[in-house]
């Protein structure tokens, strides 16, 4: 174990070799210990020409504090720089970085403020917020400019939040005699520059940022630093109503609009429907198989907001006989909640914003991703909760809603985090500016904050849901099909054993995931021709339009009838709104219903 209590591989030599003969104040810094082969390795990048600035990127869970601690004991034993700040994105992960420092003998006050103005003599330096910074930058110059000042940047997207704060953080640290930046996971998809990156122009010619180490998921997945991560998908028929009194119908996963996979995704996490609480029963059912491997392993919901948050916990507690840990973003007690269930052997954290970068809780390996937040950055962030291994064999679960958006960032847990500059143009349209990740996430690709109010922009009532567990993403694959909750199908995946190695996983869900389909096809094969499933032949909006356009057109030629009364009236008789608004779900019906009126003609 390290100093912060991070495992996985190490190696010895190069770490000592990186420590000066003459180590002053050798027991200040605290005890000596192995680096990872990974933390070596950019110790050796850093210090082969030592640069004033430099970006490490490594994934979550790889231990960049660990790292960025021994850089910084180093360059104080070398007298490189007498004094560090450290720049951290939250309260409560200011108390991590000082208790972490502590660990290696290095003396941070988190309790600096801007008000008292003068760092302890008895500290080596003092962690501060972004926030922190942006109020009084011109203070936090001074301090720099006072003294040789190693700047530690974490999480430095975080200085592209706004310009003012980008500016900020450039003022406050112009004069530091050394800057590391960090960073776990990808950029924003802005353009604002973030402070001491460098930006070099690509093969065609955007600007993008140059990381100096860069140290993925898949590098840190092999070496047995982090968790592999199986996303559990569900989906499930969503009903809901307008703000115009239209009743909607869709299932998650169809090739719906945008809006209406975002109505029915809101539906989904109601907590007063049946999807989530099918879908919180099943993570903890998951959470039983791997507290049989790891006694003490934990569960996380993410919530969109406050309500959500309280819904949830309720449900939980009905469900487990347990009271969940709730924290919520504006409660003064959170930092002291996630510290508390961390330590202890409690089933269930359930969260807004608060565990959503940087905050450790090793033990958690179940998650349940119960909000509307979706852009890469938070993604990653969230997913980096559970991937920090204490040892090897530990697996991470997290249960996902089948929604676009998400399946893409499953299936690309490692992206690149590469800040560009300047927008790509659209190769496939003319004039407007186009950006990989906005082409992906589209509309939903909008502020981070989980606490804002899930879709705010739709009104409109939930009125059912249910769940159907949908597949298991793992590597790239997917394995499964759908099934109803708490039937043979879905407990084939969820009571997978929880320590399994990577490759055990993969063959693990592929004899299951073969077992399943001869299990399915049996049925199919004995079921009377009746009761077979009915085949979807037509599973994309633009091709079920055209075929109802198309039977709306013969029908409107043997009844002498307007296109637009067909329409009306089929709008009356199977409900929903206009067809460029109406789900797939609502298209069939239609394309159903002048099926049987033709066929009595």
């Amino acid at each position: 174990m390290t100093e912060n209590g991070e495992a996985g591989p190490r190696i010895g030599t190069a770490a000592a070799e990186h420590l000066s003969p003459a180590f002053p104040e050798r027991a200040a810094w605290g005890t000596v210990s192995k680096l990872r082969a990974w933390q070596a390795e950019a110790m050796d990048a850093y210090f082969a020409s030592e640069p004033r600035d430099f970006l490490a990127a490594a994934t979550p869970g790889a231990g960049k504090t660990t790292f960025a601690l021994r850089l910084a004991a180093e360059l104080l034993s070398r007298r490189t720089v007498d004094r560090v700040t450290v720049v951290a994105p939250t309260e409560h992960l200011k108390k991590q970085w000082a208790e972490a420092a502590s660990r290696a003998g290095i003396r941070l006050d988190p309790e600096f403020s801007n008000r008292a103005g003068v760092v302890g003599r008895h500290f080596h330096g003092v962690v501060v917020t972004y926030a922190q910074v942006a109020t009084r930058a011109a203070l936090h110059e001074s301090l720099t400019a006072s003294s040789r000042t190693l700047v530690i940047l974490d999480e430095v997207h975080h200085g592209g939040d706004a310009l003012s704060w980008g500016d900020a953080i450039r003022e406050a640290f112009s004069p530091a005699v050394r800057r590391l930046s960090l960073t776990g996971t990808p950029f924003r998809s802005d353009t604002a520059p973030i402070p001491f990156v460098t930006y070099l122009p690509d093969r065609e010619g955007i600007r993008t940022s140059v990381t100096d180490f860069d140290y993925g998921y898949g590098r840190a997945l092999a070496d047995g630093v982090v968790r592999p991560v199986i996303f559990m998908v569900y989906a499930g028929h969503m009903r809901w109503r307008t703000s115009t009194g239209d009743e909607m119908e869709a299932r998650l996963g169809e090739g719906n609009t945008k809006d209406i996979t975002s109505q029915a995704w809101r539906t989904a996490l109601d907590p007063a429907g049946e999807w989530i609480p099918s879908v919180l029963r099943a993570a903890d059912r998951r959470l039983t198989e791997v507290r049989h491997g790891v006694p003490d392993a934990g569960g996380l919901v993410i919530a969109t907001d406050h309500f959500a948050a309280k819904g949830y916990a309720a449900i939980l507690e009905r469900l487990t006989g347990e009271a969940p840990t709730v924290v919520l973003s504006d409660d003064a007690e959170a930092s002291a909640k996630i510290d508390s269930f961390s330590e202890g052997t409690g089933r269930w954290l359930v969260a807004v914003r608060m565990v959503s970068e940087g905050v450790d809780v090793p033990r958690l390996s179940v998650g349940v991703y119960a909000t509307s937040a979706s852009t890469p950055l938070f993604f990653a962030q969230a997913i980096g909760r559970f991937v920090r291994a204490r040892r090897r064999g530990e697996t991470a679960s997290v249960f996902l809603p089948n929604v676009p958006q998400l399946m893409n960032l499953a299936a690309e847990l490692e992206r690149v985090r590469d800040h560009a500059l300047d927008r790509r143009q659209d190769p496939n349209a003319e004039g407007d500016l186009w950006n990989p990740e906005d082409a992906m996430m589209g509309e939903a690709n909008r502020s981070d904050k989980a606490s804002d109010s899930l879709m705010g922009e739709f009104s409109f009532e939930a009125i059912a849901s249910d769940a159907t567990f949908d597949r298991v993403v793992f590597d790239g694959d997917e394995f499964g099909s759908y099934a109803v909750p708490g039937t043979e199908e879905e407990l084939d995946f969820i009571g997978i054993p929880g320590i399994l190695e990577p490759d055990q996983v993969h063959e693990l869900l592929t004899q299951r995931h073969q077992r399943q389909a001869r299990r399915i096809d049996g049925k199919r094969k004995q079921a009377p021709p009746e009761e077979q499933p009915p085949q979807a032949l037509y599973r994309t909006l633009k091709e079920q339009r055209s075929l109802l356009n198309s039977l709306v057109g013969l029908y409107a030629k043997n009844t002498n009838e307007p296109h637009g009364l067909v329409h009306a009236e089929l709008r009356r008789v199977c409900g929903g709104p206009p067809v460029a608004q109406a789900s797939v779900t609502q298209l069939q019906q239609r394309i159903d219903y002048l099926r049987r009126r033709l066929g009595s003609h």
